[in-house]
């Protein structure tokens, strides 16, 4: 008979029995990563970050896990329920604390349920389930989870979707200038005119993997991180030691774009590559130049994408000019489970309504595609 556990900690879990039961195609999922934002300072229970994760074994292997927090707030989900902790509250209710089957600080869509089989993920999902309920929780929620995962949900999980913007190489671009052939006259134009600004300033980029960067470089990253996110009031959760864990244990999943001038790196866009996606995550400048950031978070990365042979860039949340740069509109998933009946069935109503707002701003957003119509990237 299977026993569910839940760990405070991901190193009470052994690595090869967690990345066991995922194929390794996406980083987020890895032992790696997850325990290092722990084991490096990234999760602070004052940020809302409380490590709840949920496992089931079958005697002593693992069959079935998910990454789970308790969270104190919402920050860093980027599945936006400011206006559920309202309701609740309106009503007298706690819905914080709450259980968050996600990546940290990461809007990307991978697996969220990990299990050797369809049995055992059925029955990771009761297990939260009742963790939630044994807890007093106000609701568990499964964000960015894939498609194929759909199925594993029953009635009570509320669905909803959004949209991110997303590159993929569906026409089989073998370089930039095939990448820019399929677009409209305006949009290639204004492609070209954004590089060449950024050329004629005198900037050059230098594209590393963790394994060639050196300490300098993962130094100077997580600087141009740092004042970005001070720029903006928050606070950059990253460390630099997490960072140096990334390059040590994932060396070709760390992809560094460094934008150099007068000597010296002045910007640079953290990202993390899977099997067949390049995931930007994070970017900063100490210098402003122009075209500089779409030259290095977008532009980069659609030209490592197309030398390493990767059909998808996800170069992060939200931003509708990203459209104009070859980033269409594509959904994403989460679930939500909801303790209480009544807020249960109000929230069943109001997902449905925003599905259909979703819905309809993907068709609109969809007409913008910077594509001639005969591409097949439309």
């Amino acid at each position: 008979m299977s026993v569910a556990r839940t760990h405070d900690s991901l190193a009470e879990v052994p690595a090869a029995a967690w990345d066991a039961l995922h194929d390794g195609g996406n980083p987020f999922l890895a032992h790696a990563f997850l325990e290092g934002l722990e084991s490096c300072g990234c999760l602070r229970p004052q940020w809302g970050w409380t490590p709840r994760h949920v496992t089931v074994w079958d005697g002593g292997t693992l069959v079935a896990a998910a990454p789970g927090y308790l969270k104190q707030n919402s920050h860093g989900e980027f599945v936006f329920d400011h206006a559920w902790a309202h309701a609740h509250a309106r009503h007298g209710l706690d819905y914080f604390p709450k259980w968050l089957g996600a990546v940290p600080y990461s809007p990307v869509t991978g697996p969220r349920l990990l299990a050797r089989d369809a049995a055992a993920r059925r029955r990771l999902l009761e297990a939260i389930v009742d963790d939630a309920r044994a807890l007093g929780l106000s609701s568990a929620h499964v964000n960015f989870h894939t498609a194929a995962e759909d199925a594993a949900f029953d009635g009570r999980w509320l669905p909803r979707q959004d949209i991110q913007y997303q590159w993929h190489n569906t026409a089989g671009w073998p370089d930039f200038a095939a990448f820019l052939g399929d677009m409209d006259h305006r949009h290639r134009k204004n492609i070209r005119q954004e590089r060449a600004k950024v050329a004629r300033a005198g900037a050059t980029f230098r594209v590393l993997h963790g394994d060639e960067a050196t300490d300098d470089d993962l130094a100077a990253m997580h600087a141009f991180y740092f004042e970005t996110f001070s720029d903006y009031g928050n606070a950059p959760a990253l460390t630099l030691e997490f960072l140096y864990h990334l390059a040590r244990t994932m060396p070709r999943a760390l992809v560094l774009v460094l934008a150099d001038l007068d000597g010296g790196a002045i910007a640079g866009a953290l990202c993390l590559r899977g099997r067949d996606t390049l995931y930007g995550r994070y970017w900063g400048a100490l210098r402003q130049v122009p075209g500089l950031h779409f030259e290095t978070c977008y532009y980069q990365g659609i030209e490592y994408c197309l030398r390493e042979g990767l059909a998808r860039f996800e170069p992060g949340a939200q931003g509708e000019h990203k459209i104009a740069r070859g980033f269409l509109p594509t959904p994403v998933r989460s679930r939500h489970w909801i303790a209480h009946d009544g807020f249960h069935a109000a929230l069943e109503a109001w997902c449905r309504e925003e599905s259909e707002v979703v819905d309809a701003t993907a068709r609109a957003l969809a007409g913008r595609s910077p594509f001639r119509a005969t591409s097949d990237a439309t």
